[in-house]
């Protein structure tokens, strides 16, 4: 990318430079009352043509009740993989983490975020991976366009941080939150694994949930929410992910080639598939991309999301199709990758789609 971008002289990577060191993210410059965002928020008009939910019918994604988990389990199962089959996104009720805690956990990120940006600078940084991260747009130097929201992150597994590393004012939340959103996450991979066929305790014994990093994001108002994204479209690179957010819409979901807004259900949360899960289930279940809005309203959206993935591959360092779930019928449709193609693939560019599924699928 050139260094200045068109004729008047505009020099991006300079202005973005300037907004990351100040690190008062999106949040600080949205507190600071401005009333047009900066240039390098502003998206192409191909990605502003279809913000609005395209969804003429009233479609919606599948709520799953777990209450009847142990008594209707076969039930269940089928639902849970109907769902992963066809939409790749939906809300369990009933999952057993009381109210109370769902609360709490969005109100203390919700907190984190309130702070005096000099209070929170002491976390911005841009080394992933690891330990604990607040920034705006983790792929802010990779992408063409940056999107209307910070994050706070934690790399909880499989080497979580140590307690202190945690900004206090959500240290507590964040800690039970890992093991709520955790035993929800084995619970759902446990009727995702029955419904391939495998036994329910096979992607526990595959470190499906051992690497997992938490981010609660923060979308501000947005004075111009109709020239930028919250998130971008894309689809998550791991097995599963789980997402708490409060009653502030934007998150909407790809089906059948239309944007889908997707409504909070009090006391639910979202999972969907990842890109990884999709591979190793070799295509059976899907991962489907999804995006955010630029917020609109003056309350600020926050989401806590957990994404899961594999911890340890396998001992010669590739991963790809389950081989229990192929025959001459069902040959694998994904070639076997590294962990190292994996890695390069997500950090290589910005937030996008299917990258690796497109570059690791088999053409006959």
């Amino acid at each position: 990318m050139a260094a200045i971008d068109d004729n008047s002289g505009y020099n991006r990577m300079k202005e973005v430079k300037k907004f990351d060191e100040s690190k008062i993210g999106v949040k600080g410059l949205s507190d600071s009352g401005i009333t047009s965002i900066p240039q390098f928020f502003v998206h192409d008009p191909e990605t502003l043509s279809d913000l609005k939910s395209s969804s003429s019918h009233t479609a919606t994604i599948p709520t799953i009740d777990l209450s009847k988990i142990n008594s209707h389990r076969p039930t269940i199962v089928d639902q849970i993989t109907v769902a992963a089959k066809t939409w790749g996104f939906f809300q369990v009720i009933n999952h057993g983490v009381p109210i109370l805690i769902l609360e709490e956990t969005v109100n203390a990120i919700k907190a984190f975020h309130d702070q005096p940006h000099e209070v929170k600078a002491k976390y911005y940084k841009r080394e992933e991976g690891k330990g604990v991260m607040y920034s705006s747009n983790n792929d802010l130097y990779r992408t063409k366009a940056a999107s209307w929201h910070d994050s706070l992150q934690a790399w909880m597994g499989p080497e979580p941080p140590e307690v202190e590393e945690l900004p206090e004012i959500c240290r507590k939340e964040v800690v039970a939150w890992d093991l709520h959103a955790t035993n929800v996450a084995e619970t759902v991979m446990e009727l995702l694994s029955e419904g391939l066929g495998l036994e329910a305790g096979k992607f526990k014994e595959l470190t499906f949930s051992d690497a997992r990093v938490l981010v609660g994001h923060c979308y501000p108002y947005c004075p111009q929410p109709d020239r930028t994204m919250g998130i971008t479209s894309h689809t998550d690179p791991g097995i599963v992910t789980v997402l708490l957010q409060n009653h502030v819409p934007g998150l909407q979901v790809r089906h059948e080639d239309e944007w889908v807004d997707v409504k909070a259900v009090p006391g639910g949360l979202i999972i969907n598939v990842g890109d990884m899960l999709q591979i190793i289930s070799n295509g059976e279940y899907k991962s489907v991309q999804h995006r955010v809005l630029a917020n609109s309203c003056k309350e600020v959206r926050i989401s806590v999301v957990i994404f899961f993935n594999l911890s340890k591959w396998n001992e010669d360092g590739y991963c790809g199709p389950l081989p229990a779930l192929l025959s001459p019928e069902k040959p694998p449709i994904y070639r076997n990758f590294t962990q190292r193609e994996f890695v390069e693939n997500f950090y290589s560019k910005g937030i996008d789609s299917k990258s690796l599924i497109e570059k690791i699928t088999i053409h006959s």
